[in-house]
C-alpha cells in the first residue's frame, strides 16, 4: 500500500456507516473544511480531510508548498505535472482503501475535493476500480484529461456526479470547470450548479452539498431508525 498521508479527522459518534474523503486545494491544508462538516448534518458518516504532499509550485515561483501537483500555468490545460497527479492519486486511494479495512465499503463512501483538490477527485474517482458511492467536485477542474477514456474505471462509469463552481472564479474559469463536467455527466447521474461567487464556497452552495450528500450516504440514518 502507498505511505498514508497525514489526515484531520471527524468521527462519527458511533460506528461510521458511510465516509467522505475531501482533499484541499492549492497551498491549503486538511484543517480548510473542518467548519463544514456540523453545517452536513451526518452523523454517522466518517469526513477525511488529508494534507497534500509538499511541492515546488511553478506558479507560485517555485515555493515549496502542500500541492497535489505542481501547476506551470494555471489558466491552460494540460499544465499539471502528471507524475506528481499519479502519485498523489496512488496515495488517495490508499486512503479509499483503509476506510474500507476500517469497515465502510467503497459504495458508501464519496471522494471529494476543492479546486485543485476537485481535480484530484475527479481524476481518482473516475479511475477507482471499485464502485464509489459519488464524486464531488467544488470549483475544480480535469487534470490529464487525454488519458481519460483509456483509464476510465467501469466500476465508476455511473457514479454520482456534482460539479458546482463560481460564475467569477478568476482561479479556475466557470467553462473550464463545465467541459470536465460535461465529460464526465454522459451516463451517470449528474448535476450542475453555478454560484455567483468568486474561488470560494457559500452558503447556498453547501446546502445544495448537504443534500446531495444525504442522497448518497444518509440512507443509512433511516435504515437504523427502523424497529
Amino acid at each position: 500500500m502507498s505511505e498514508l498521508l497525514s489526515c484531520v479527522e471527524f468521527e462519527p459518534s458511533g460506528p461510521a456507516h458511510g465516509s467522505v474523503v475531501w482533499m484541499h486545494g492549492l497551498g491549503a491544508s486538511g484543517h480548510d473544511f473542518e467548519d463544514v462538516v456540523p453545517l452536513l448534518d451526518l452523523p454517522d458518516v466518517r469526513f477525511v480531510f488529508p494534507h497534500a504532499p509538499r511541492h515546488a509550485v511553478t506558479i507560485n515561483g517555485g515555493l515549496i508548498m502542500p500541492a497535489w501537483y505542481d501547476i506551470t500555468l494555471m489558466s491552460a490545460a494540460g499544465s499539471e505535472n502528471p507524475r506528481h497527479v499519479r502519485e498523489s492519486a496512488n496515495m488517495i486511494e490508499a486512503l479509499l482503501e483503509r476506510e474500507q479495512q476500517r469497515g465502510v465499503p467503497a459504495e458508501r463512501t464519496v471522494i471529494a475535493g476543492f479546486s485543485q483538490g476537485g481535480a484530484m477527485a475527479l481524476y481518482v474517482g473516475s479511475r477507482y476500480a471499485k464502485p464509489l458511492a459519488g464524486i464531488l467536485v467544488l470549483s475544480g477542474y480535469e487534470v490529464i484529461p487525454e488519458s481519460r477514456e483509456a483509464e476510465a474505471s467501469q466500476a465508476n462509469r455511473a457514479t454520482p456526479l456534482l460539479f458546482c463552481h463560481g460564475s467569477y472564479d478568476p482561479m479556475v474559469d466557470v467553462r473550464r470547470a463545465r467541459a470536465a463536467y460535461d465529460a464526465h455527466s454522459q451516463g451517470r447521474p449528474a448535476e450542475w450548479h453555478e454560484f455567483p461567487m468568486a474561488h470560494q464556497l457559500c452558503l447556498e452552495e453547501i446546502e445544495v452539498v448537504r443534500g446531495w450528500l444525504h442522497a448518497r450516504l444518509g440512507q443509512a440514518d433511516a435504515a437504523d431508525a427502523q424497529p
